[in-house]
């Protein structure tokens, strides 16, 4: 499935691996919006993009805000009508420490931005997706596993998983394939210096999920690391 001419939302992409999605979405030709959490950090990668020829525009939010999501999505909608692509990268983590010392608050905060924003964003651009005919919804998921201490982001991760599920229930009789990746364990500021994988081995994995017929998989769990020759 080509995407040229096909626009792509991927948020968190000023780094890390929502930086490395957006350089593989511009070598197949998708045009982008860039989502971060101020417009001058995305200034690198938009530079990076520039040899792609693609149509690259910026879009700024804080998603911990729920009213800054919101105009996130206003602002899509007003430039674009929305999106064909919409990739749910960005996301948080905490400081390790003992599960049962987390506080309300801290559990609150990271699903803000790991699930509520995530879930608000599916919600604005699938409905518009299936009125075109096409649609790709792709969810970051997590291999994150027996570390309590990292509990309200494994969690939140959990959420993700089943709300990706869901959602391509919902539309499983349309032309819009939502699924859930996983990068792997990657050397980002997420992930840390100790992690197996670069974060350029993300690629090309990161595009199964996108690069499939309008009848493919939906509901499925990608391993970006699977992909890598």
């Amino acid at each position: 499935m080509k995407l040229t001419g096909k626009r792509a939302l991927v948020t968190g992409a000023s780094r890390g691996v929502g930086r490395q999605i957006a350089l593989g979405l511009a070598a197949e030709g998708c045009n982008l919006v860039l989502h971060g959490r101020k417009a001058e950090h995305l200034a690198e990668t938009l530079e990076l993009l520039k040899p792609y020829g693609v149509e690259v525009e910026v879009t700024a939010a804080e998603l911990a805000s729920p009213e800054e999501t919101d105009r996130l999505i206003a602002d899509v909608l007003a430039r674009f009508g929305g999106v064909d692509i919409l990739y749910n990268n960005a996301a948080v983590s905490v400081q390790g420490k003992n599960i049962c010392e987390f506080g309300e608050d801290e559990w609150k905060a990271l699903f803000q931005v790991n699930v509520f924003s995530l879930v608000k964003l599916c919600n604005a651009f699938a409905p518009g997706m299936r009125e075109r005919g096409y649609g790709r919804i792709v969810n970051l998921s997590s291999g994150i596993k027996d570390q309590p201490q990292y509990a309200p982001y494994s969690v939140s991760k959990a959420a993700v998983d089943k709300f990706t599920q869901d959602l391509s229930y919902e539309f499983k009789d349309s032309a819009v394939r939502v699924n859930f990746l996983d990068p792997g364990w990657l050397r980002t500021d997420l992930g840390g210096p100790n992690a197996d994988n670069e974060v350029t081995t993300v690629l090309p994995g990161a595009l199964a999920p996108v690069l499939i017929e309008d009848d493919g998989p939906t509901g499925r769990h990608y391993s970006a690391q699977a992909y890598r020759s």
